[in-house]
């Protein structure tokens, strides 16, 4: 069946949707499993002792011959070492891209019509070209890349947000960003303003404020036999921090449960107490939407709504303090950790099936799956173009892709070797 794909790479997960065509009309996006039948697959690289490739945490990580974090790299001209080879960031990135477009194609036995890649909204030209010669190094030189609070927007907009004028807010694993969207005469979504982002908030730093919790709780550190098992049970307690805080999300009180060289260890911690940890850094999020909400000359009571991406968004404190700062509906989707990819993917449809603009700024009808009054997806435009405020989008070429034949050796292996001939 005729499919496109959305792909959202972020500093700490990656996530993709499929959206699937049935005749004229194209059905609501739904996650590909990725990782062990998970949605969201570690945004990480490691090359094994043989020179394989994988995707995602590695049992056993000497650091060597793991890498993380490349994506929020790219533009920076200090290439990573990665089993002892220096890889431009640009480079890892798109090679995760190729692994997750080769997974989609062996599940669905077919290319994409059409492949649509989020990238950080703060992304400038020199950026994205950066980011498309290392993904036509590796044959896929048709992707479309497209900001990501534009393809958030746009997923919030099918599931019926009627808004006009909104700001994005972001918050990933490791990473948050803000900015503002408006719809266009086209019915679509552009940014405006200057979109903000801090990188040392998310919500691995949320797990981490936990487990000081939990240390300070014990009234040591874990695993005091020594610096070995001390490691051991560190990597326990970060994973186990993170499923207390999914519990917090729903619940008023869990255990986080550890198992310590002295025997089982449980801390009790209730969401008073979680949210108490967390506050200052969810403040400064708050903090930087509203400047980011300031850069584009727009009063708050005249937005829409804030539209929230990213799993941390669950978080009940954080949809509390953003209605508490601001005079509008706070819109969070069912599976937030979904949100960008989908978006991609409802773009995707359009560059393969445009639907044609109407007269007055009428809009046209959603895809299956979406409501009738929800906004089109962005008319066709080149990747490598922002559009400036107040101005149309060009169009963008016709997208063809065609099936990856890769060789069974490392990808990674592959895009130096072309980067060298080049």
């Amino acid at each position: 069946m005729p499919y496109v794909l959305g792909i959202d790479i972020g500093s700490t997960n990656t996530a993709a949707t499929v959206a699937r065509r049935h005749g004229a009309t194209w059905s609501r996006p739904e996650g590909v499993p990725l990782d062990a039948g998970s949605v969201t697959v570690p945004s990480v690289l490691h090359v094994t002792a043989d020179g394989t490739l994988t995707v995602g945490e590695p049992a056993a990580d000497d650091g060597a011959r793991t890498a993380r974090g490349f994506v929020r790299r790219v533009g920076d001209d200090v290439p990573l070492m990665l089993a002892g080879e220096p890889c431009p960031p640009q480079t890892l990135t798109a090679v995760l891209a190729t692994w997750v477009v080769e997974r989609v194609l062996a599940r669905e036995g077919e290319p994409a019509e059409a492949v649509v890649l989020s990238h950080p909204a703060g992304w400038g030209r020199h950026r994205r070209e950066l980011l498309h010669t290392a993904l036509r190094e590796l044959g896929l030189g048709t992707v479309t890349l497209l900001p990501r609070t534009v393809t958030v927007a746009e997923s919030h907009a099918a599931r019926g947000f009627p808004g006009s004028a909104a700001v994005v807010y972001a918050l990933g694993g490791s990473s948050f960003e803000a900015a503002l969207v408006r719809r266009n005469p086209r019915g679509t979504y552009e940014t405006f303003g200057f979109p903000q982002g801090l990188e040392w908030i998310g919500g691995v730093d949320f797990d981490e404020a936990l487990a000081e919790h939990v240390r300070a709780a014990l009234g040591r550190e874990p695993g005091g036999t020594g610096p070995r098992q001390a490691h051991v049970t560190l990597r326990g307690l970060l994973p186990e921090c993170e499923r207390a805080k999914r519990e917090l999300t729903v619940g008023t009180q869990t255990d986080v449960l550890l198992t310590l060289p002295t025997g089982p260890a449980r801390v009790p911690v209730s969401r008073v107490q979680f949210e108490d940890l967390i506050r200052p850094a969810v403040q400064a999020t708050v903090d930087l939407l509203l400047r980011t909400v300031h850069s584009g000359q727009i009063a708050p009571a005249q937005l829409d709504g804030v539209l929230l991406a990213g799993g941390s968004t669950r978080i009940p404190l954080v949809a509390e303090m953003l209605a508490a700062a601001l005079p509008v509906p706070v819109e969070v989707e069912p599976d937030p950790q979904l949100t960008a990819a989908t978006g991609a993917a409802l773009a995707a449809c359009q560059m393969v099936s445009p639907r044609p603009r109407r007269e007055g700024g009428t809009r046209p009808p959603a895809p299956a799956g979406g409501r009738a009054d929800a906004p089109a997806v962005a008319p066709p435009h080149r990747p490598d173009h922002h559009r400036a405020v107040g101005s149309e989008p060009p169009p963008r070429p016709p997208v063809r892709f065609t099936p990856l034949e890769l060789p069974k050796a490392s990808r990674l292996a592959l895009a130096r070797r072309r980067g060298r001939e080049g």
